[in-house]
């Protein structure tokens, strides 16, 4: 018989949402933790810039037992998904679990195993014992606050500095001068929407081109083309065997053809050539989950005159100029810093801290969940992905199973620092743009990453049966449901 454990579920987003489900069925007392009023986590509307839409199809952004609804748009606006993040916490009654406005201040280790929580509840600080801590705050959290030189004399002479999540209005922009900094879909997405909702210019900064995908390519919905398991399989993964390595080596020209024909499709279709924008990086060595989705009028309102691009980043503020590091210089209103956000779990303890993190900022986690110097806790929602929702959902039902004992390939510790090791030197060697957010993505793989997730937890089923459509179609959420149904059941007590 497995224990019933309490279990700390810290974030509501999409990840918590999936965490807490997947211990509650389990039949573990669950505490859910949610810093801000309500859930969505970045699909929360108080954190949401206008006209926000997701980067992946309807079908490859929701749960596998809860779809989104038929009259939602192939890309879902913000509203909506935060809806349907609601809707799935009704059909599951996962409102029950959880604490709104409460915030983790700290997590200190029991020395009989678990974890001591101190809580901030709306101003009232206490302590609460739990066997096992599922972070789920995933990895966009906290906010990366950044600053130049002069930005304190552009703000006394009249200017305003906000970071993406800060741009909530699009009155916030009408006439006013605009430079948005960042190579995000974010940025763009926010560039766009200050262009078309009055503001006087749009200047967007980037560091540099990288490859963007619009949301069909040749008239194709890039779900179509991109998201197969075939495709993937030419990407250089990691853990070959000796004749997949060979294989790989004879099929080489085939897939160094494939890629040039994408990346030439992408620039005659974008008209990248015109605007500078050619990435100098070849296409399969460049995709993870950095690589964003073109914004529907980006390069409509580049043509148009509306919105300039630069390459480079700011050097300095002096009164209200930005001053470029490429030499340019921009009269401005507001500065819109798309930077993106921290990785980091700060209650964490410094010993701890140190054993998860290594010198390059690179993570220690197996499955991209787990440390094993980190003992009862995980991570849900660490392995960002292209289909976000299912690869929450994934390892949940992952992580509920290795703190039972449950799975079928239950690691030991010497197995999983073996393989965190083979992935840290796969990532620093072989695949450097897997590096990219500590190492914690597993796109464009992620059918081998659902793969070993599936074999772990001792499925019976982990393929479609029809093979033409598992190889050749996009992850399809039903048929994960299935998948995880044939896995073994049980029930804490």
């Amino acid at each position: 018989m497995v224990k019933r454990k309490t279990v700390a579920v810290i974030g509501g987003g999409v990840s918590g949402l999936a965490a807490a489900k997947a211990f509650d069925e389990r039949g573990h007392r669950v505490l859910g933790f949610e810093r801000s009023h309500d859930f969505g986590g970045v699909w929360e509307l108080s954190r949401s810039y206008p006209d926000v839409q997701t980067q992946s199809p309807k079908d490859l952004y929701c749960f596998t037992d809860h779809p989104m609804p038929d009259d939602y748009p192939e890309w879902p606006k913000g509203p909506q998904v935060h809806a349907y993040l609601h809707s799935y916490a009704a059909k599951h009654n996962l409102a029950r679990l959880f604490k709104l406005n409460t915030n983790i201040k700290s997590m200190d280790r029991r020395a009989g195993g678990g974890w001591t929580l101190t809580i901030d509840e709306a101003g009232q600080v206490y302590t609460q014992d739990v066997d096992f801590v599922a972070v789920c705050t995933g990895q966009f959290s906290d906010k990366n606050i950044i600053s130049h030189p002069g930005q304190d004399g552009f703000v006394k002479a009249g200017g305003e500095v906000m970071h993406s999540s800060e741009y909530t209005d699009a009155s916030m922009v009408e006439g006013k001068r605009v430079v948005v900094l960042g190579g995000s879909k974010s940025a763009t997405d926010i560039a766009v929407n200050a262009a078309n909702n009055g503001a006087r210019s749009v200047h967007w900064v980037y560091l540099e081109p990288v490859w963007r995908i619009p949301y069909f390519v040749g008239g194709i919905n890039f779900k179509r083309l991109l998201y197969m398991r075939a495709q993937e399989q030419q990407f250089n993964t990691w853990g070959k065997s000796p004749l997949q390595r060979v294989v790989a080596a004879v099929l080489k020209p085939l897939v160094w053809a494939n890629f040039r024909g994408l990346e030439t499709l992408l620039k005659t279709q974008l008209g990248l050539k015109k605007y500078g924008m050619v990435p100098k990086i070849p296409i399969e060595k460049d995709v993870s989950c950095s690589v964003p989705i073109v914004t529907p009028g980006l390069f409509e309102g580049l043509k148009a005159g509306k919105i300039k691009n630069i390459e480079g980043t700011y050097d300095r503020y002096d009164g209200k100029t930005i001053h470029m590091t490429g030499g340019e210089k921009v009269e401005a209103d507001v500065s819109i810093l798309a930077v993106g956000w921290k990785l980091g779990v700060p209650y964490l303890p410094d010993e701890y801290q140190q054993k998860l993190v290594e010198s390059d900022g690179q993570y220690r986690v197996y499955r991209i969940s787990v440390n094993p110097d980190l003992p009862d806790m995980g991570f849900v929602g660490f392995n960002s992905s292209f289909c976000t929702v299912l690869s929450a959902e994934m390892i949940a039902n992952w992580l509920v199973r290795y703190m039972d004992g449950q799975l079928e390939r239950q690691p030991s510790e010497a197995e999983m620092t073996e393989n965190i090791e083979m992935m840290l030197d796969w990532k620093r060697n072989e695949r450097p743009a897997a590096q990219i957010y500590g190492g914690l993505c597993s796109a464009p793989f992620h059918f081998k990453h659902f793969d070993e997730l599936l074999a772990d937890m001792g499925a019976t089923k982990r393929k479609r049966s029809n093979p033409l459509a598992e190889q050749f179609s996009y992850p399809n959420f039903a048929a994960y449901g299935e998948f995880l149904a044939s896995t073994p059941q049980y029930q804490a007590g």
